[in-house]
């Protein structure tokens, strides 16, 4: 006969491969369909330029009566409802909150929110863990590794990578050694890859990575900086948009006025609309001659600037999402600039992918301080992303250190005194 405690086991790790299953078909579904839906909105907008300025007001306004009408009137706080669950014993993620960041997390990058369904999943799935451990009559030690669990397996969803999801997990959700941790993020991203297996592994950006010089190590180091003082920025412009949009008491004029903004934004810089990933291949398949082009080495500067201002607004005036997305991106972008910029003007001749690749890896770990996480994630988005490997293991840590330097927190971390 099993003893209490091989029992308590076998239900965790029964409930473990519940959770990790039941996230990697929220994650698959989330991002399926709203990439169809977000390409479907895109053409409309093509089509009808007015659909740039109004879709962010009625998607922020359709978010605000769904929170209001549909799920008690509680606001998504993102990651950080993740650590006060696993902090305070009183606190918890209701079920409520899985259909909450599913269809708030959808509706904002579909109607043109610049940020990403990541964090929507990310709690989503935590949810489901921490719901899992009660109805699943696991013991209540197990609740803080059943969200790792689910957490681990929806991102690695998301970008075709186990390892990234099982990193995020121990280092931006866990935060400590704990052997059931260990066990229920390895099984989140087992059964993540598995699904992958057999589904086939799809990349984020249709290009590929064949080699890197010595030459650019130089240039790499440039970007980590630029993606570390870039990240402190996009941190910082978060906190200030939801703290000053926040304290409007009038949600109407909340909400107005940062989907105005957004909606300004987008007519003039289609790129900015949702998460963006539309944007970065057009600068990816540009014919080298094109590449010195006076007008795309302005663009993809104020693409630097203004990406992480849209993803502000968005939150601020209510919108669900996190920086995964438009860190991605606007890291991108900063190695795609440094990229143009040293072919142009310094005569080099650096390889486009391969900057835009970098920077993404070193703008999403210098914005979560996630390092491994961040190079990992990177080097699975492209195809051959692990060439890369030795220059990114560098760059990404540079970046990280370089943000911590400047602003010890992370819009994760950060907590009103």
């Amino acid at each position: 006969m099993l003893s209490v405690k091989t029992k308590s086991l076998l239900f965790f790790l029964w409930n473990a491969l519940l959770v990790a299953a039941l996230a990697v078909v929220l994650a698959s579904t989330l991002k399926h369909l709203t990439e169809i839906a977000e390409e479907f909105m895109l053409e409309l907008a093509a089509v009808y330029t007015a659909g740039l300025f109004l879709f962010p007001l009625a998607g922020l306004i359709l978010i605000y009566y769904l929170r209001k009408r549909v799920f008690k009137g509680k606001k998504n706080k993102g990651i950080k409802e993740i650590y006060n669950t696993l902090s305070y014993r009183k606190e918890s993620l209701p079920w409520y909150k899985v259909p909450s960041h599913y269809i708030n997390g959808f509706l904002t990058v579909i109607s043109g929110g610049s940020t990403g369904i990541e964090v929507s999943t990310v709690v989503a799935t935590a949810a489901i863990g921490a719901n899992m451990q009660r109805v699943g009559k696991s013991a209540k030690k197990h609740r803080s590794a059943l969200i790792c669990a689910g957490v681990a397996a929806g991102i690695a969803t998301l970008f075709s990578s186990p390892l990234a999801g099982g990193l995020f997990a121990l280092e931006v959700i866990a935060r400590k050694r704990d052997r059931l941790i260990w066990v229920a993020v390895g099984i989140g991203s087992a059964v993540a890859g598995g699904a992958m297996y057999l589904e086939g592994r799809e990349y984020l950006f249709d290009a590929e990575v064949l080699f890197w010089k010595w030459q650019a190590v130089p240039y790499f180091i440039v970007v980590s900086l630029l993606g570390g003082i870039c990240a402190v920025y996009f941190t910082k412009t978060v906190l200030f948009f939801k703290e000053r949009l926040g304290s409007l008491e009038n949600n109407c004029t909340r909400i107005c006025i940062a989907a105005l903004l957004l909606g300004g934004l987008l007519v003039m810089f289609p790129q900015l609309y949702g998460d963006s990933y539309h944007a970065v291949p057009e600068f990816l398949v540009m014919n080298p001659e094109m590449t010195g082009m006076s007008h795309t080495i302005p663009l993809l500067l104020l693409l630097i600037f203004l990406k992480p201002l849209a993803a502000s607004l968005t939150l601020g005036g209510g919108g669900d999402g996190g920086v995964f997305a438009p860190s991605i991106v606007t890291g991108a972008f900063i190695g795609l600039f440094v990229a143009l910029v040293g072919n142009r003007y310094f005569g080099t001749d650096l390889v486009p992918v391969n900057f835009a690749l970098i920077g993404a890896a070193t703008m999403l770990s210098a914005a979560i301080h996630a390092p491994l996480t961040a190079l990992f994630l990177a080097c699975s988005i492209v195809k051959g992303g692990y060439v890369l490997f030795g220059p990114m293991l560098v760059a990404v840590y540079l970046a990280k250190h370089t943000a911590q330097y400047l602003y010890g927190y992370t819009v994760y971390t950060y907590r009103k005194a």
